[in-house]
């Protein structure tokens, strides 16, 4: 679909969506789509968790537009201001997976905090030219992650949107940096720009290399199922859809300049996660009992005890909470990633496999 046509859709502005290509963008735009007819321009680098096939099957006609570009391409960004005019930025491109942080910090440090500088600034320079309600009107929302705010004690209370920033990883620190930038463009240029910061999500299109789909498609495969040290880390697990009617609603209704937290009220061990897992993948397989796959490894540097995340202010702000019971939720998860094994086996190459090879490479070494 060429810009004109977005352009000229229903006389609406479009959004403008980074990364809509990755795991939570590409449902965020399903979802979109689903239930706006305001179009989306998709800006994405199409890296190696990033995946188009993933809005292949959008209904017809429908008014997206993926351009295939880096949020670091001043000129490229510029340009997208300049030919779609959008309404709105929804910022989800980013560096995402920690371990990949230990081993290549630069990556992150160039995507999440140059990338989104480059944001800031296009988006600055676009927003201060607009009049009326087209300026009154525009936001920047920025996508970000509750790992910002360190690790929390067992008996801890759930970080809060005034929780001190006390990053731990490389992934972590480069989103902290990231987070601060949106809100000084909001402080001190007055750019209408909004924050979420969400917990752990999970659902169709992760990435096998996050938990919660590496050990379904390693489960499939009858393969190890490979859990950092003693596989107690606790983390709150957010159900994706339910994580994108969030951002949506923050769009919608949320105050600029201000933070969210969207968290799906779920903490569990990874050990909880894993047998979860096992126990309905032994209902569709019951050949052989998953669980005996399991095999601890030797935990990661940095590796954050627990994650959880208040939800008051979004709950008594703009009225939402979570729909999905983690357990419906993983029993939704397990069904897809079954159901679409053509898609596993299809990301779960080249670049992802060498890597995959190299991180879990000597498991029966790493046995802690």
């Amino acid at each position: 679909m060429n810009k004109q046509a977005i352009n000229k859709t229903n006389g609406k502005a479009p959004i403008l969506v980074t990364g809509g290509c990755g795991f939570i963008g590409s449902n965020f735009i399903r979802q979109w789509v689903a239930t706006s007819d305001i179009p989306v321009v998709n800006l994405d680098k199409l890296t190696y968790a990033a995946n188009p096939a993933n809005l292949a099957d959008l209904p017809a006609g429908c008014s997206y537009k993926l351009v295939v570009g880096d949020i670091q391409d001043t000129n490229l960004v510029r340009s997208l201001f300049k030919d779609y005019r959008p309404s709105a930025i929804v910022h989800f491109a980013a560096e995402s997976h920690v371990d990949r942080s230990v081993t290549d910090p630069e990556s992150f440090l160039n995507t999440n905090i140059h990338g989104t500088f480059i944001l800031l600034q296009e988006a600055l320079a676009y927003w201060q030219g607009l009049e009326g309600t087209e300026k009154s009107s525009f936001r920047f929302l920025h996508v970000s992650t509750d790992e910002v705010f360190g690790s929390l004690g067992a008996n801890d209370p759930a970080f809060t949107e005034t929780t001190a920033y006390s990053p731990n990883s490389p992934y972590s620190a480069s989103k902290a940096a990231s987070d601060h930038l949106v809100r000084a463009y909001n402080h001190t240029y007055g750019l209408p720009t909004l924050i979420t910061n969400c917990s752990n999500n999970y659902g169709p299109y992760q990435f096998p290399e996050k938990l919660i789909p590496l050990m379904i498609a390693n489960a499939l495969s009858g393969k190890a199922l490979p859990i950092y040290g003693d596989g107690m880390n606790v983390r709150d697990w957010l159900y994706v859809e339910d994580h994108c009617e969030a951002i949506r609603l923050v769009l919608e209704r949320g105050v600029t300049g201000e933070t969210y937290n969207v968290g799906g009220n779920s903490e569990k061990t990874n050990l909880q996660v894993v047998g979860t897992l096992c126990k309905l993948i032994n209902e569709v397989d019951p050949s052989s009992d998953h669980n005996e796959l399991v095999t601890f490894i030797k935990d990661r540097p940095g590796h954050d005890r627990r994650y959880a995340v208040a939800t008051d202010k979004i709950y008594n702000e703009l009225g939402w909470q979570p729909r999905m019971s983690f357990e419906e939720g993983m029993r939704k998860t397990v069904a897809w990633y079954v159901n679409n094994p053509e898609w596993i086996a299809q990301v779960m190459s080249g670049e992802y496999r060498n890597w995959i090879n190299k991180q879990y490479a000597s498991v029966e070494s790493l046995v802690a």
